[in-house]
């Protein structure tokens, strides 16, 4: 197990790897980041899991059920516990999600908290073709859909999804090294605010996310 642990302005960060036995006759090696809030434990940390030999879907399911099983533990240390309980179950919810997958697609995983909007104001993208083609494929992978907007120095994300991508959107954009800093070097988005993170009606259309340049 590989453990990476960063201090964060609001709270800390761990990237961990581990690696589960015996999960559909081989070995999975799962990647968990875990976002840990300054009121943690009394608050559930936020969790994105990703692998290389899991779908996306599979890994939504497994940072589903990782949340069920924090909450059970609040008020108490729990990552430890969590990765215990990720490497013992698995299995039953890789099952599970296959399950889900076979039958025929409903809504309900939207329908259940609505759809959300998330409105970003980002300071600057030196990087910015690289920036863009991450954004694109973080909102790709989480099924997300919205417009990235520049106009003059303002530069604006504008997101809509179920809920729990949103989140997961939100830890990407605050963890990853996404832009380049004066030297050139790899660094994180450090200067982005959360303008609007709301439910959105039903009624309410939803975008394609495509680039909109909008000149002075």
């Amino acid at each position: 197990m590989a453990e990476e642990q960063k201090k964060e302005t609001h709270g800390i960060s761990f990237r961990i790897q581990i690696s589960v036995k015996e999960v559909l006759d081989t070995d999975v090696l799962l990647k968990l980041l875990f976002h840990l809030p300054v009121n943690y434990p009394s608050t559930v940390p936020d969790i994105s899991v990703t692998s290389d030999q899991l779908t996306r879907a599979q890994c939504m399911d497994v940072r589903e059920k990782l949340l069920e099983e924090a909450k059970k533990h609040l008020s108490e240390p729990m990552v430890h516990d969590l990765i215990l309980w990720v490497q013992q179950h698995l299995k039953d919810v890789i099952k599970q999600s296959a399950t889900v997958f076979n039958e025929k697609p409903t809504l309900s995983k939207v329908t259940e908290d609505g759809i959300w909007m998330l409105l970003l104001n980002l300071d600057h993208m030196r990087a910015k073709a690289k920036y863009v083609k991450t954004v694109e494929k973080w909102a790709s992978d989480l099924r997300l859909t919205g417009r990235l907007m520049f106009m003059g120095k303002i530069i604006l994300i504008l997101l809509q999804g179920d809920r729990n991508s949103i989140k997961e959107y939100l830890i990407l954009q605050k963890t990853s090294k996404v832009d380049v800093d004066s030297s050139g070097k790899k660094c994180k988005e450090k200067m982005m605010r959360v303008l609007c993170e709301t439910e959105l009606q039903s009624q309410h259309k939803r975008y394609n996310l495509v680039l909109l340049w909008v000149e002075k």
